[in-house]
């Protein structure tokens, strides 16, 4: 663990239909039990949310239909057991039920300084990053994850797959 820096992570898509459909209903459903499990969770720093508890309701484009997630973590292992290795897992499995298949970068994973809260503008840049230049220092995935600023070493691939199919 890295004293002195968090990791940050966004993650966006586009929902197959709007709220109150039935198609995506399952997701709305599942919602609060899942932010409730980040919340709980060893590492867990922030998340985006508005006053309902989540961000779905934030308006970040002129597509209803983006939604955009984004939280801060203590550290890349926290991160990755919460999305790979708890109860988060199945339901993230279940995405290409509720999301479009998306085209270009569409999770991006950055270090900011701890204590501080990143704002969307920050996350949609790292994607666009990540998107025109591929993983590096400043925007990277969990297959090609770089240490924080204080740390040597070279990129680390977290082994995501097979959820990440499509990932860089």
């Amino acid at each position: 663990m890295t004293e002195g820096w968090h990791l940050a992570q966004i993650n966006i898509g586009r929902l197959v239909a709007p709220h109150g459909d039935p198609r995506v209903q399952p997701f709305f459903d599942a919602l609060d039990r899942v932010n409730a499990l980040a919340d709980a969770s060893e590492g867990f720093v922030w998340r985006l949310q508005d006053e309902s508890g989540n961000a779905m309701g934030i308006s970040y484009s002129p597509d209803p239909l983006l939604a955009v997630n984004m939280s801060v973590w203590r550290d890349a292992d926290s991160l990755f057991n919460f999305v790979y290795r708890s109860a988060h897992t199945p339901v993230m499995a279940k995405r290409r039920d509720y999301f479009e298949r998306f085209e270009g970068a569409y999770q991006a994973l950055w270090w900011i300084p701890a204590g501080t809260v990143p704002a969307v503008s920050d996350g949609l840049s790292r994607l666009w990053l990540l998107d025109r230049f591929g993983p590096c220092p400043q925007a990277f995935t969990f297959k090609a994850r770089f240490p924080a600023p204080d740390e040597a070493g070279l990129p680390v691939d977290h082994k995501p797959d097979p959820w990440c199919v499509g990932n860089a």
